[in-house]
């Protein structure tokens, strides 16, 4: 993975790991270590479905330039589901608190989304590939 890549995958992720944390001690003091539990769970599932994301649409803008706004859709409405499917499937589990999930789930997605844009917006990357050859036309 490029070092672009690398920074923006480590300023989407540590922001949604401090927010992970924070709803962690936030659910542990409101439903106990179940509600901690739940908001550790559910900040993994986060970083690890966004980070994931994050790279499939990093090699296919590299490997499919042209097919890159079409699979970026493509990836988040299918993340997003996904994360439905999740929520869905433990709406009723006695393994962790499920509303600390929940809650922890959607605001980690929105800060992966918030710190990701901001850290693209923020990086120099290169529009046009320069002539790697070093001639010019």
């Amino acid at each position: 993975m490029p070092s672009n890549d690398v920074r923006i995958l480590a300023q989407a992720a540590v922001p949604t790991a401090a927010v992970g944390a924070v709803a962690a001690v936030v659910s542990g003091v409101v439903a106990g270590g179940k509600g901690a539990i739940g908001a550790g769970v559910a900040t993994l599932v986060v970083i690890v479905f966004m980070g994931l994301g994050l790279y499939i649409l990093q090699r296919t803008a590299k490997s499919l330039p042209h097919l890159f706004q079409a699979m970026g859709l493509m990836l988040y409405a299918t993340q997003i589901l996904l994360l439905f499917v999740f929520l869905a499937a433990f709406k009723n589990t006695t393994l962790f608190h499920p509303k600390a999930f929940a809650f922890t789930l959607v605001a980690g997605t929105l800060t992966w989304i918030a710190a990701q844009t901001r850290a693209h917006m923020k990086s120099k990357i290169l529009y046009v590939e320069p002539d790697k050859t070093g001639h010019s036309s």
